[in-house]
């Protein structure tokens, strides 16, 4: 069982800079990749970025790649997505999630995640 709590959001103008955090729970967090997610108003859910278990591996959606970086701390049990040059098209509820099974292809799928945080807001100004 993997918990995980998302925090660092908020409202910033656009060009700045977020980072969010996500906190998991869990004995075995370590061997779980993690995901980041978001979602507009209105819209679906969509893939922002991605990062294995080791960290080696880190994959983005081309509309925040180059801006947002993902990263993990494997000793604070913790995942980070730092963003920078911020737009508002970025605003979004933002959500963390863990995936044990996962390929390089099924990262990018949220439906194929096993836990998910309750979400944290950001939003940007014009």
């Amino acid at each position: 069982q993997v918990q995980l709590v998302e925090s660092g959001g908020g409202l910033v103008q656009a060009g700045g800079s977020l980072r969010l955090s996500c906190a998991a729970s869990g004995r075995t967090f370590r061997r779980y990749a993690m995901g980041w997610f978001r979602q507009a108003p209105g819209k679906e859910r969509e893939f922002v970025a991605a990062t294995t278990w080791t960290g080696a591996n880190t994959y983005y959606a081309d509309s925040v790649k180059g801006r947002f970086t993902i990263s993990r701390d494997a000793a604070k049990n913790t995942v980070y997505l730092q963003m920078n040059s911020l737009k508002p098209e970025d605003t979004a509820v933002y959500y963390c999630a863990a995936d044990l099974y996962y390929t390089a292809s099924s990262l990018r799928e949220d439906g194929k995640y096993d836990y998910w945080g309750q979400g944290t807001q950001v939003t940007v100004s014009s």
